[in-house]
């Protein structure tokens, strides 16, 4: 009998230390001040996270410095305070702009919450913040085989930082009603991480290898959220602005000015589901896009950065691949002004995702008015498997008539993540429909991937048929520019691609981080009649070295290419002819852009053959951190193009990005770009306020020149908003 009793109390404990073991983030009916300083009571019933892991660039064994955090919520918001033991009073600051993860993360002394608040590691919320206050919010999305972030969308959320001796305070307060949940899931998907810039460490709560991205939620721990609010967690906000604009162009002698009102809001249906509205949106507050060289055949896709199609956006984004994409946001309102918008989207239920977009277009001069309409259900099937079903409608209008030309767009997803964390694939299948075309309008992908510390292996193949017309989307190698007959021809094609690297890791080398001591890349294209059309094979080899983490590589690559239609790509009336190419290009360079050090730098040189003639030239970056008031780096780019008997040309894309900051709130950012390829000479100047959180005050002033510096425009602008959270 006392050995029955003996074994039930036993195996009790073993029972109670493994529920135990589970983090528990209480409820505790008191606000924190957010100033920089845990010297509340408060803080000492708060739930205490501690004992990290290194991450990078050891991902073995526990962190050297110690990191503490403490949590707990009042049913408003989820209070974070975070200490920092460093043997440094010193901070290293990139940045003082907020959304610039690069700079204030990466580049910076910085801490990191990663959320997933339905813990299905679909998606989930980046919140981090620079030693200077500087903040970073971004929605975490799983596009297929891996995790990517997209730090355009934004959230209203307090945070504070100090220094006390050489211990680093971060103390932060985000609210419930910013994260999209269910009030009946108490068990969140929780990661924080440190990152030490003066002595390039990460440093990660869970035990994660370093070949995965930090935010890659299927690290994170599970912790229990205790009584969450039952209630729904209303919000309404809305953000009325106003934009003036002066633009004068010179070629014409004319001059206009405009003034736009606009209106963007928000409100929380449930806790985990939202509506979006927009009338009249203005989208000037953006950045302008970094200028590139294409010497491709085919278009590139710039990210989407406005605000309306941001909420949820990986619902959207991710419904095919890459380079075949069936809703590609930035064709709506791309040629024409965009009247309104709505937007419902978040979670039904734990493991149900919808999101219902509609958009209504103008009509102008050159171009119809549109109606677009997106309809997206993501469903978790299993812990490993999910599906995605989505439509997507552009619909030519007149006023409130529905006229008979349009474009949809009907498919499934299939997504699987292992349960080792070490696999993932993706199966794709959509259909097209346009007025007067109903056949060979398909397409279809399988992809999977392979990732360890030392072994990455990713291999694709993708049939893409002529009539899978996408208005709404991104397709570009389905179109062919004919530079004899100035025509654009749709071909279908099948695509296989595949990648297989192997990495060292040296374990006495203070010198050497790692070696990629084999890195082979293939990708091949079929036309429709299964002739080979065009293929690259890249091999390589990369060394990383510990200080700095500076690498070197050299990379070469073999070009097939079976050329169906002409290609002008000099621009001159000379196009290649069609015909057979096959070419041989050597590529090496140096990269110090992670260096913890003021000045950094990149360079690279290139040699080959580019169709029937030659290519050679340099890339090479050089930044300088005047810390931590301001920051000023400068791209250069050279292609040197000689096609012998068409003609050569001298392609040089420079760019200079300063930017000077006050505070976190005012920063002054001048882009300087010159483009040959484009004939362009822009300058791009903002001086940005944020007077309060997310409300902006823009003073916008643009100036454009042809390449020989001779000016073509310039304009003015002025914008404010202010932003409601009721």
């Amino acid at each position: 009998m006392k050995t029955k009793i003996y074994i039930s109390l036993l195996l009790g404990n073993f029972y109670f230390c493994g529920i135990s073991q589970q983090k528990a983030i209480p409820f505790i009916e008191q606000a924190a001040k957010i100033d920089g300083a845990l010297n509340e009571s408060v803080w000492k019933q708060a739930a205490l996270f501690t004992e990290f892991n290194n991450y990078y660039p050891n991902d073995e064994g526990k962190a050297d410095h110690i990191t503490t955090v403490r949590g707990y919520h009042d049913r408003k918001n989820l209070y974070i305070g975070v200490e920092y033991y460093d043997t440094n009073a010193h901070n290293k600051i990139s940045t003082l702009k907020r959304d610039n993860h690069g700079d204030a993360v990466v580049s910076s002394d910085a801490f990191g919450i990663i959320l997933d608040p339905f813990n299905t590691e679909n998606n989930g919320y980046y919140f981090t913040l620079n030693a200077a206050n500087t903040q970073v919010d971004a929605l975490i999305e799983f596009n297929g085989t891996d995790y990517s972030f997209n730090e355009s969308w934004n959230a209203v959320w307090k945070s504070e930082t100090a220094v006390e001796g050489t211990k680093k305070i971060y103390e932060i307060e985000i609210p419930f009603k910013a994260l999209n949940f269910d009030v009946d899931n108490t068990t969140w998907g929780v990661q924080f991480f440190y990152r030490d810039f003066k002595t390039n460490q990460w440093m990660t709560y869970t035990d994660m290898p370093r070949n995965f991205f930090q935010f890659d939620l299927r690290f994170t721990a599970d912790v229990l959220m205790e009584q969450l609010p039952k209630a729904t967690i209303s919000r309404f906000m809305f953000v009325p602005s106003g934009t003036y604009s002066y633009q004068k162009d010179i070629t014409t002698h004319t001059d206009k000015s405009n003034f736009k009102p606009s209106l963007d809001a928000q409100y929380n249906l449930t806790s985990s589901l939202r509506l979006d509205a927009t009338i009249n949106p203005d989208f000037s507050q953006i950045d302008v896009d970094q200028q590139v060289v294409n010497l491709t055949r085919f278009a590139i896709n710039f990210p989407e950065r406005r605000n309306f199609f941001l909420e949820n956006s990986d619902l959207f984004n991710n419904l095919g691949t890459f380079d075949v994409n069936p809703f590609y946001s930035r064709r709506i309102g791309g040629t024409t002004d965009m009247q309104f918008g709505v937007k419902l989207s978040g979670n039904i239920t734990p493991d149900t995702r919808i999101g219902i977009l509609n958009a209504q277009t103008e009509k102008s001069t050159d171009h119809e008015a549109q109606n677009y309409a997106v309809f997206v259900a993501r469903k978790k099937l299993s812990r490993d498997f999910t599906t995605t079903a989505y439509w997507v409608n552009r619909q030519q209008t007149d006023r409130f008539d529905i006229l008979n030309t349009y474009n949809r767009v009907l498919g499934v997803n299939l997504n699987y993540r292992s349960k080792n964390k070490l696999w993932s694939a993706q199966t794709n299948y959509g259909k097209s429909f346009s007025n007067n075309i109903h056949n060979k309008n398909d397409f279809f992908n399988i992809e999977g991937q392979y990732n360890t510390r030392k072994t990455y292996a990713k291999a694709a193949l993708k049939t893409v048929d002529k009539n899978f017309i996408t208005d709404v989307g991104f397709t570009p190698r389905l179109y062919n520019y004919d530079a004899i007959k100035g025509e654009v021809i749709r071909d279908a094609y099948v695509d296989s691609y595949f990648v297989f690297q192997k990495n060292y890791y040296p374990v006495t080398s203070e010198i050497i981080d790692r070696y990629r001591y084999l890195s082979v890349s293939n990708d091949a294209f079929w036309d429709h009649e299964g002739t080979l059309t065009e293929m690259t094979t890249v091999i390589g080899n990369s060394v990383w070295f510990k200080k700095n983490l500076s690498s070197l590589y050299l990379n070469v690559s073999h070009g097939y290419f079976n050329l169906t239609y002409g290609f002008d790509i000099l621009n001159n009336g000379n196009p290649i002819l069609p015909g057979v190419y096959n070419t041989l290009d050597i590529k090496t360079g140096y990269n110090n852009r992670f260096s913890n050090q003021n000045f950094y730098y990149e360079a690279a040189l290139f040699y080959g053959g580019y169709f029937n003639g030659k290519r050679r030239g340099m890339e090479t970056a050089l930044g300088y951190r005047l810390l931590p008031f301001a920051q000023f780096n400068i791209n250069y780019s050279l292609n040197h193009i000689d096609l012998e008997a068409l003609g050569n040309a001298v392609f040089h894309l420079a760019r200079f990005t300063g930017e000077v900051f006050l505070n976190n709130r005012i920063n002054w950012t001048t882009y300087v770009q010159y483009n040959t390829q484009l004939n362009s000479f822009n300058i791009n100047s903002r001086l940005q306020w944020e007077y309060r959180p997310l409300s902006y005050l823009y003073l916008v002033a643009t100036d454009n020149f042809n390449k020989q510096i001779a000016r073509t425009n310039w304009g003015v602008a002025i914008k404010a908003n202010y932003r409601f959270d009721l």
